[in-house]
């Protein structure tokens, strides 16, 4: 693993504001079945992490409180697949995942895990306190059970055909072909995913949180005292009580999990729903047993001088507006959260992010593949946010802001700024003459820049908060490209005078708001950029940096000495890009790929049907068309693209036949037989609209079905 580096590693909180309202910060648990991808970032961890750095830097007592969730559904399926223990599963992506946050600067106070004692105990303690005061009830209900297998599923490991697009392998609890949300008894012919058995029902006992108790007082403490709250969030909030709660199962049978501290209860556990978000307090529990001075954990969960801010996913809303509070309300002695600024989903090259589908950046795999652009992606993400609604991330999109943004405006400002200065003073800060006007009017500009920025941090409002902190550098930019410096120390003099000392005196003049510009730059990018923040500082030699200091002028002394200049960011080439691209480009056809295998492997000619009636076999249009063209399909071994006028304006057929006809251009010409009236499908990223009739001769080769005379195009077969 690798060494903390000061990005990451925090200043706890400011002891002498103790006294003052502190914050307890939470980013929403990622599960240890995989690495962390740009999805996750942009909608939890930067947001979080900008958020955490503001109120230190303002000097306000706060922690940062993050783990890895290590139970559930996700972690066994993977172990399941790779044959080994899920204790391996979740060791290795615990540390991977940690290790990716501190090499990214997400500067979480502690970073622990479900699996540990601690939480183990914790957890178990906050369901016994609800069991034993009655606040859960128990109910028995038939749930689907593999009887080969001999175990209960869960929604995720229930399959089947989707009942709104008739999508084969949907989950037990969403369509990730239609994107329904779903429930395991909607799934039409369900079956284990792992094993593939069918499923029967049986009788198995459980503990449920009743939410219908809890509505009332819920809708009054959402909807009328967190008006405040982002409109995604409070709009699914509202949605959810608007249709009713019902009890939720705070246990299910599994063996991988906290089990039930209940007797009788043997081979069930907490639900990972129930458990992962006391991770939380068990996290800042062990984190104020390492550092007493903390204080107790309690303080940062029962005290009501403290906030408490989820930073959280659109698919964690409900579970951390609804169900965490209901669990705290009924422990009775926690507080509840004071906001939960959820961002929606990041799509990537205008594909939803899929992890089975490999389809992600993993944040793992940039930081090896583009050292030392931690800030860059930091940027980008916040930059296009998904604050209000699903956005997009692209290559040639990061390149240009990177590029256009952080090179061409930043950092050519702060190094001609540094260059300049060393050039003709030696590299120290030199002295403030009068003030123009112009120069006036361009300390006038960012005079307002930290209220602006401090009001949309408070407001969660990420994305215009760096916009505004950009601004900072904009007016740099500009004012050192009106006012030309080296033009006047290089002619000797101003456009109003010949006399030299009165043109030095000018560009002493700008060099020193130019620096002092630059200053703020490395308070306010803090928050959003730590690594470019730091690097900055050290070029300007500066010991302090608080955010109360933003905005003033005199933060650089006449005739301090300036480290040295480097480039804070550097122009990314077309080839970098374009190798990022055609990985993407790579996974997509390997997808597929996948997916036309799978379709052929579920369809062959020589299938044997179920007996049909002959109204259903007449809603078969079959037609007949000529091959206009036909050639093997990249990537396939099975596929022939087929371009059939069809005397209907023609259409786009794959059929996997390509092993019969080693020579697919002979077919052209020929007329045969397609079924007309098949639902559009996609396979290798071509859509095919129909399907090709052929035979299997004795041989076992595939023979296109023809006519023996010529037949109109588009005429039916009946």
């Amino acid at each position: 693993m690798s060494k903390k580096s000061s990005i990451f590693a925090p200043k706890l909180v400011n002891w002498e504001r103790m006294d003052k309202q502190r914050t307890l910060v939470t980013a929403a648990l990622p599960y240890a079945n995989g690495p962390v991808h740009i999805g996750h970032l942009a909608g939890v961890y930067v947001p979080a992490d900008i958020y955490v750095r503001y109120l230190r830097l303002k000097g306000e007592p706060v922690l940062f409180i993050g783990g890895s969730d290590e139970h559930g559904v996700p972690v066994t399926i993977r172990a399941r697949k790779e044959g080994v223990t899920v204790q391996d599963v979740v060791d290795r992506y615990h540390y991977l995942i940690k290790d990716s946050f501190e090499r990214f600067g997400i500067s979480f106070d502690i970073y622990s895990r479900t699996t540990s004692k601690i939480h183990h105990q914790m957890a178990s303690d906050f369901f016994r306190k609800l069991y034993d005061e009655g606040k859960l009830i128990e109910e028995t209900s038939e749930q689907f059970y593999d009887e080969a297998a001999g175990e209960f599923l869960t929604d995720r490991n229930i399959r089947g055909e989707c009942p709104r697009c008739h999508s084969q392998g949907a989950y037990g609890d969403q369509c990730e072909a239609c994107g329904a949300t779903l429930s395991p008894d909607e799934l039409i012919n369900p079956y284990n995913a792992v094993t593939g058995n069918a499923l029967t029902k049986k009788a198995t006992k459980h503990w449920y949180l009743p939410l219908d108790r809890d509505e009332g007082w819920l809708r009054e403490w959402i909807l009328e005292q967190h008006k405040e709250w982002r409109p995604n969030v409070y709009g699914q909030c509202k949605s959810w009580l608007d249709g009713g709660l019902k009890p939720r199962a705070v246990t299910r049978d599994l063996n991988w999990g906290i089990p039930v501290p209940v007797e009788g209860a043997e081979g069930k556990v907490l639900y990972v729903w129930f458990d992962a978000p006391i991770g939380y307090i068990s996290n800042t529990k062990e984190l104020c047993d390492q550092h007493p001075e903390l204080g107790s954990w309690e303080t940062w969960w029962k005290d009501e001088s403290t906030r408490l801010i989820h930073f959280i996913g659109k698919d964690n809303i409900v579970f951390h507006c609804i169900v965490f509070p209901a669990m705290l309300k009924a422990h009775g002695d926690y507080i509840l959260p004071d906001n939960v600024p959820s961002n929606e989903f990041l799509n990537l090259e205008g594909d939803k992010i899929s992890t089975s589908r490999n389809w992600a950046i993993w944040l793992n795999e940039y930081l090896d593949d583009m050292p030392g652009k931690q800030d860059v992606l930091r940027y980008v993400l916040t930059a296009n946010a998904p604050e209000t609604k699903d956005n997009d991330f692209t290559w040639k999109d990061f390149q240009a802001r990177n590029n256009n943004e952080l090179v061409a405006v930043f950092g050519n400002f702060v190094n001609r700024a540094m260059k300049l200065t060393e050039k003709y003073f030696g590299g120290k800060v030199p002295a403030a003459g009068e003030l123009t006007e112009y120069d006036k009017a361009t300390l006038g500009e960012f005079a307002g820049v930290k209220d602006e920025v401090e009001h949309l941090l408070d407001e969660f409002k990420f994305r215009d908060a760096l916009k505004a902190a950009m601004e900072l550098a904009r007016i740099g930019n500009k004012y050192l490209a009106e006012t030309e410096p080296w033009k006047l120390a290089k002619s000797g003099g101003s456009p109003e005078t010949t006399d030299h000392a009165d043109g030095m005196n000018r560009v002493a003049t700008i060099l020193n708001l130019s620096l002092q510009i630059s200053a703020n730059l490395a308070i306010a990018f803090e928050p959003f950029l730590p690594f470019s923040a730091e690097k900055l500082r050290g070029m300007l030699g500066m010991k302090s940096f608080e955010w109360n200091q933003l905005g003033r002028t005199d933060l650089l002394e006449e005739g301090h000495q300036l480290g040295e200049s480097v480039l804070l960011f550097e122009k990314i080439e077309d080839d970098v890009i374009q190798a990022q691209l055609d990985r993407l480009a790579r996974i997509k056809e390997e997808n597929e790929a996948a997916a036309a295998a799978e379709a052929l492997k579920n369809w062959h000619p020589m299938d044997v049907k179920e007996q049909t009636t002959f109204d259903e076999f007449e809603k078969s249009d079959i037609r007949v068309g000529t091959v206009l063209s036909c050639e093997k399909v990249k990537k396939s071994d099975k596929l022939l693209q087929f371009r059939i006028d069809d005397g209907m304006g023609g259409r786009t057929i794959l059929s996997g036949i390509a092993q019969s006809y080693p020579n697919p251009e002979e077919l052209v010409g020929k007329q045969i037989l397609f079924i007309a009236n098949f639902p559009p499908r996609k396979m290798m990223g071509i859509e095919s609209q129909g399907m090709i009739l052929s035979a299997v001769n004795a041989d076992g080769k595939l023979v296109l079905t023809t006519v023996s005379a010529e037949v109109r195009n588009g005429a039916q077969v009946g």
